[in-house]
Protein backbone atom coordinates (compact mmCIF):
# COMPACT_ATOMS: atom_id res chain seq x y z
CA UNK A 1 0.00 0.00 0.00
CA UNK A 2 1.28 3.85 -1.16
CA UNK A 3 1.35 5.67 2.18
CA UNK A 4 2.38 8.52 0.05
CA UNK A 5 -0.99 10.04 -1.23
CA UNK A 6 -2.47 9.93 2.48
CA UNK A 7 0.21 11.61 3.99
CA UNK A 8 -0.01 14.20 1.15
CA UNK A 9 -3.52 14.80 1.57
CA UNK A 10 -2.88 15.05 5.34
CA UNK A 11 -0.54 17.99 4.94
CA UNK A 12 -2.53 19.88 2.61
CA UNK A 13 -5.36 19.32 4.91
CA UNK A 14 -3.60 20.91 7.88
CA UNK A 15 -2.17 23.12 6.54
CA UNK A 16 -5.50 24.65 5.03
CA UNK A 17 -7.19 23.84 8.12
CA UNK A 18 -4.76 26.46 9.91
CA UNK A 19 -4.90 28.84 7.19
CA UNK A 20 -8.95 28.78 7.99
CA UNK A 21 -8.33 29.08 11.60
CA UNK A 22 -5.92 31.97 11.06
CA UNK A 23 -8.05 34.08 8.19
CA UNK A 24 -11.38 33.41 10.72
CA UNK A 25 -9.89 34.90 13.73
CA UNK A 26 -8.23 37.61 11.79
CA UNK A 27 -11.59 38.23 10.39
CA UNK A 28 -13.20 37.96 13.62
CA UNK A 29 -10.65 40.39 15.03
CA UNK A 30 -11.29 43.33 12.76
CA UNK A 31 -15.19 43.12 12.46
CA UNK A 32 -14.35 43.76 16.59
CA UNK A 33 -12.33 46.63 16.01
CA UNK A 34 -14.43 48.33 13.30
CA UNK A 35 -17.11 48.07 15.46
CA UNK A 36 -15.46 49.18 18.82
CA UNK A 37 -14.12 51.95 16.63
CA UNK A 38 -17.65 53.29 16.20
CA UNK A 39 -17.78 53.67 19.97
CA UNK A 40 -21.41 52.24 19.80
CA UNK A 41 -23.14 51.27 22.94
CA UNK A 42 -26.98 49.26 22.89
CA UNK A 43 -29.19 51.91 24.07
CA UNK A 44 -30.53 51.39 27.53
CA UNK A 45 -33.97 50.26 27.06
CA UNK A 46 -32.92 47.24 24.76
CA UNK A 47 -34.23 43.81 26.38
CA UNK A 48 -30.56 42.23 26.17
CA UNK A 49 -27.39 43.77 26.66
CA UNK A 50 -28.52 47.38 27.32
CA UNK A 51 -25.68 49.73 28.36
CA UNK A 52 -23.49 47.32 26.31
CA UNK A 53 -20.64 48.36 23.93
CA UNK A 54 -21.42 47.06 20.31
CA UNK A 55 -18.39 44.86 19.53
CA UNK A 56 -19.51 41.58 18.98
CA UNK A 57 -22.02 39.80 17.19
CA UNK A 58 -24.84 39.48 20.11
CA UNK A 59 -24.37 43.38 20.63
CA UNK A 60 -24.51 44.32 17.34
CA UNK A 61 -27.87 42.54 16.64
CA UNK A 62 -28.94 43.87 19.63
CA UNK A 63 -28.64 47.17 18.76
CA UNK A 64 -29.85 46.55 15.87
CA UNK A 65 -33.46 45.51 16.72
CA UNK A 66 -33.64 48.35 19.15
CA UNK A 67 -33.04 50.53 16.24
CA UNK A 68 -35.78 49.37 14.74
CA UNK A 69 -37.95 49.69 17.66
CA UNK A 70 -37.09 53.04 18.35
CA UNK A 71 -38.22 53.61 14.54
CA UNK A 72 -41.48 51.95 14.38
CA UNK A 73 -42.23 54.10 17.41
CA UNK A 74 -41.36 57.47 16.29
CA UNK A 75 -43.19 56.55 13.09
CA UNK A 76 -46.70 54.81 15.11
CA UNK A 77 -45.63 51.38 13.62
CA UNK A 78 -45.47 52.65 9.87
CA UNK A 79 -43.11 51.46 7.37
CA UNK A 80 -40.87 53.71 5.56
CA UNK A 81 -42.85 52.34 2.31
CA UNK A 82 -46.10 53.36 4.32
CA UNK A 83 -44.79 56.41 4.77
CA UNK A 84 -43.78 57.36 1.22
CA UNK A 85 -47.66 57.10 0.17
CA UNK A 86 -48.78 58.72 3.26
CA UNK A 87 -46.96 61.93 2.19
CA UNK A 88 -47.78 61.70 -1.47
CA UNK A 89 -51.29 61.86 -0.06
CA UNK A 90 -51.04 64.67 1.99
CA UNK A 91 -48.99 66.49 -1.02
CA UNK A 92 -52.36 65.26 -2.96
CA UNK A 93 -54.27 66.76 -0.53
CA UNK A 94 -52.53 70.34 -0.27
CA UNK A 95 -51.52 69.62 3.10
CA UNK A 96 -47.62 70.60 3.10
CA UNK A 97 -47.07 70.59 6.84
CA UNK A 98 -48.71 66.85 7.13
CA UNK A 99 -46.37 66.12 4.00
CA UNK A 100 -43.58 67.26 5.64
CA UNK A 101 -43.63 65.80 9.26
CA UNK A 102 -44.67 62.47 7.30
CA UNK A 103 -41.24 63.15 5.19
CA UNK A 104 -39.48 63.66 8.42
CA UNK A 105 -40.59 60.41 9.91
CA UNK A 106 -39.83 58.90 6.52
CA UNK A 107 -36.09 59.85 6.84
CA UNK A 108 -36.15 58.58 10.42
CA UNK A 109 -37.19 54.68 9.05
CA UNK A 110 -35.02 55.04 6.41
CA UNK A 111 -31.75 56.41 8.55
CA UNK A 112 -32.63 53.50 11.01
CA UNK A 113 -33.12 50.63 8.21
CA UNK A 114 -29.18 51.91 6.85
CA UNK A 115 -27.79 51.61 10.24
CA UNK A 116 -29.72 48.14 10.99
CA UNK A 117 -28.56 47.01 7.23
CA UNK A 118 -24.94 48.14 8.68
CA UNK A 119 -25.09 46.09 11.73
CA UNK A 120 -26.66 43.24 10.32
CA UNK A 121 -24.16 42.96 7.94
CA UNK A 122 -21.40 43.07 11.15
CA UNK A 123 -23.64 40.02 12.21
CA UNK A 124 -23.33 37.94 9.29
CA UNK A 125 -19.54 38.71 8.65
CA UNK A 126 -19.08 37.20 12.44
CA UNK A 127 -21.37 34.00 11.67
CA UNK A 128 -18.90 33.47 8.06
CA UNK A 129 -15.33 34.03 10.19
CA UNK A 130 -17.01 31.42 13.04
CA UNK A 131 -18.06 29.30 9.94
CA UNK A 132 -14.30 29.52 8.41
CA UNK A 133 -12.71 28.91 11.65
CA UNK A 134 -14.99 25.43 12.42
CA UNK A 135 -14.15 24.69 8.89
CA UNK A 136 -10.22 24.91 9.51
CA UNK A 137 -10.80 22.94 12.92
CA UNK A 138 -12.25 19.95 10.58
CA UNK A 139 -9.79 20.09 8.21
CA UNK A 140 -7.14 20.03 10.23
CA UNK A 141 -8.58 16.88 12.35
CA UNK A 142 -9.21 15.30 8.77
CA UNK A 143 -5.71 15.82 8.16
CA UNK A 144 -4.64 14.71 10.76
CA UNK A 145 -7.01 11.93 10.37
CA UNK A 146 -4.95 10.77 7.12
CA UNK A 147 -1.59 11.54 8.35
CA UNK A 148 -2.09 8.89 11.03
CA UNK A 149 -3.39 6.41 8.32
CA UNK A 150 0.08 6.94 6.35
CA UNK A 151 2.20 6.34 9.18
CA UNK A 152 0.23 2.73 9.86
CA UNK A 153 1.39 -0.25 8.08
CA UNK A 154 -0.72 -2.75 6.78
CA UNK A 155 -0.15 -6.60 7.59
CA UNK A 156 0.31 -7.35 4.63
CA UNK A 157 3.09 -4.64 3.99
CA UNK A 158 4.74 -5.47 7.32
CA UNK A 159 4.44 -9.15 6.45
CA UNK A 160 6.25 -8.75 2.97
CA UNK A 161 9.25 -6.94 4.79
CA UNK A 162 9.65 -10.10 6.63
CA UNK A 163 8.40 -9.02 9.67
CA UNK A 164 6.52 -10.66 12.40
CA UNK A 165 2.33 -9.74 11.76
CA UNK A 166 0.44 -9.62 15.37
CA UNK A 167 -3.46 -9.22 14.39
Amino acid sequence: MNAKPARITGLVAIIAGIVFILAGGVTWGLISANLTEQEITVAEDSPMLAGDEVNGPVSAFAEAQIINTHAMAATEGRTYAELGALVKEAEAAGDAAAAEELQAQRTTVMNASFLRASLFTSVVAYGDAALVMGLGVLLTVVGWGFSSLARTTSPATTAAKGQPVTV
